[in-house]
């Protein structure tokens, strides 16, 4: 007789054991379908309308205007210095930088910093046209840099500038940038 009473019970504790081990089976594959389906959406966040018109951004790639919005922002911030800005100028363009780009970007910018600080010249820029490729993740300014010693006007210069992106996930990073000299723009603008 304990005999069958321990026959059932181990024969009920098997049951209980697989039918644990199927809903594990089950909940494992549902968190793996879950994982994969949310991770193949696309993200997007919709800013409100401070342009023209709204803005989306989408992890699938980077909006014309949202591209252009930045540009403009990035090279108003990155022409315009003075050496009373010098600090916050290199720690704004760092902060939108790559990761990878971030040593060699550095590098450039404190040369800067070391031939700007302690002078009396100042530099701005008028943006006159832009062009953005979303697809290749380049964009390019163009305008007047002015340069101010003191509190003169020395030059007024028509300038091009290339601004080169990356955009993972919802991120847009600045990997790089430099004027555009007579060869790039022969070139194609291949830099």
């Amino acid at each position: 007789m304990d005999y069958s009473v321990g026959l059932a019970q181990s024969q009920r504790v098997i049951k209980q054991r697989n039918t644990l081990g199927i809903v594990a089976l089950v909940l494992a594959a549902l968190v793996v379908v879950l994982f994969l389906v949310g991770a193949t959406r696309d993200r997007e966040i919709v800013l409100q309308p401070i342009v023209r018109t709204p803005l989306t951004l989408s992890s699938s790639g980077v909006s014309e205007d949202y591209l252009e919005m930045v540009t403009r922002d990035t090279a108003l911030m990155a022409l315009n210095r003075s050496p009373e800005n010098l600090d916050y100028w290199m720690k704004s363009i760092l902060a939108i930088a790559t990761p990878e780009s971030h040593g060699a970007l550095k590098r450039d910018l404190m040369k800067i910093v070391g031939e700007q600080s302690g002078s009396s010249i100042s530099q701005y820029f008028t943006l006159s046209s832009m062009k953005v490729d979303p697809e290749k993740l380049t964009s390019e300014v163009s305008g007047t840099l002015h340069t101010v010693v003191g509190s003169k006007a020395v030059t007024a210069e028509p300038k091009t500038f290339r601004f080169f992106w990356a955009y993972s996930g919802l991120s847009l990073q600045l990997k790089g940038f430099g004027m555009v000299t007579k060869d790039d723009a022969a070139n194609g603008g291949d830099a």
